[in-house]
């Protein structure tokens, strides 16, 4: 019996011994757990979707969650912010009250589910949402949303920014700036049959960017979709001694038929994308070779979700993706968790790095941004900054002929 007392007080001591290590590992594997907010079998039920116009045009969305995480969305459609506000109003009725971690089938529900699908208005209030249930997804895993789409595929991400003049590119090289876009110089909006002075004017102006700021500059041309056939093939052929790094929208956007003769005429890269909406409207510029750099908004294009397949699709065709972004800072965000996870990134276009919205600004170094660590999309407003920049009135600018008054574009 003495020996059999021994041997259990032993085997109590090991036990216990053994006991001690599970319950450490164990609270060493809750510690790595403890930035996981919410375990994957526990439900999240949303709650609010709340839109709020910001200065100077932009419209934020908040999607509230019953597990107090908050996705971030930007769901605009330049110069009709109220008129998105009011269709995720709409997409709410059939959001609010479930999980916001099935993003992929939330997508084809509000898209598919509506008899008239797509258009300009629609699919930007989707993308918003789409943004903000990435956001949620991220979170409540505790990982950057570029991990979530298979991971890096880079270390950082290239950024360019707008500029005309010489002293503005030289200022924003300052800043960290290495690729700029600009758009033809001239003296008044642009005429279906342009004069040889207006074209010798544009490319005129841009040598003098180009001598300005040197070879390794990457300087873009964007024509706005403003400029007619006729004329956008002869302000190319002018503007091809000095490479702009790519021709942005030489004609409208709709156009893919023209835009892809004017792609096969010229050895400057063709870029489009920013009125092109979903998988299947690039579908059309990559079948009808109109293009080599695609700008899909992801604001307008159908968000994250969409824009990665738009991404895959753009790889099978060679050509490589530059988003299109001349929103605030919850779109560059966006953009810059699609940019770390494909192969084919080009540049992310940029207007603000978040500087009096969000918390910690983007910082440009050399160029490029790091990648983002934060959780979902990396970023967390400045509520007090942004008390002063709530509500707008922004509407599209009105351009007219000078001479006859006619409507021109913009």
């Amino acid at each position: 019996m003495p020996t059999e007392k021994r041997m259990t007080r032993r085997a109590v001591a090991r036990n216990f011994a053994s006991l001690s290590a599970i319950l450490a590992a164990d609270s060493e594997l809750f510690a790595d757990n403890k930035n996981v907010p919410v375990p994957a079998k526990d439900r999240i039920k949303i709650t609010r979707l709340e839109t709020f116009l910001v200065k100077p045009r932009w419209l934020f969305l908040k999607v509230h969650t019953d597990a107090g995480i908050v996705g971030l969305g930007e769901p605009v459609t330049e110069g009709r912010a109220l008129t998105c506000a009011e269709a995720v109003k709409e997409i709410g009725t059939y959001l609010i009250g479930k999980d916001p971690r099935n993003v992929a089938h939330h997508w084809q529900a509000i898209y598919r589910h509506a008899f008239y699908r797509g258009g300009p208005i629609l699919t930007s209030a989707l993308s918003g949402v789409d943004q903000a249930l990435w956001d949620i997804k991220g979170k409540a895993l505790g990982v950057p949303v570029h991990e979530l789409l298979g991971g890096p595929t880079r270390s950082r991400v290239r950024v360019y920014a707008h500029a005309g003049t010489v002293e503005s590119m030289k200022e924003m090289k300052a800043r960290g700036f290495t690729a700029f876009k600009t758009g033809p110089a001239k003296r008044r909006p642009a005429r279906y049959i342009e004069t040889p002075a207006a074209v010798q004017y544009a490319a005129e102006q841009f040598a003098e960017l180009r001598s300005a700021m040197g070879n390794d500059i990457d300087i873009a041309v964007d024509f706005h979709g403003a400029i007619s056939p006729a004329t956008a093939k002869l302000l190319i052929k002018a503007l091809e001694p000095y490479q702009p790094m790519f021709i942005e929208e030489p004609v409208q956007a709709q156009n893919h038929d023209v835009m892809a003769e004017i792609a096969r005429g010229t050895h400057l890269p063709i870029a489009t994308g920013e009125r092109v909406f979903t998988k299947w409207g690039f579908r059309e510029v990559l079948e009808k070779r109109a293009a080599t750099v695609l700008q899909p908004d992801l604001c307008h294009a159908g968000g994250i979700t969409e824009c990665r397949i738009i991404a895959g699709m753009a790889e099978a065709y060679y050509a490589s993706i530059a988003p299109h972004n001349p929103l605030g800072p919850i779109s560059l965000a966006a953009g810059v968790q699609l940019a770390a996870a494909i192969p084919n990134f080009l540049c992310q276009e940029q207007v603000s790095l978040g500087e009096g919205y969000i918390k910690k600004p983007f910082t440009v170094r050399d160029g490029y941004l790091d990648l983002p660590t934060g959780p979902g999309l990396g970023i967390e407003l400045d509520e007090n900054a942004l008390a002063d920049k709530i509500g707008h009135d922004w509407k599209n600018p009105e351009s007219y002929d000078e001479d006859d008054g006619s409507v021109v574009d913009w």
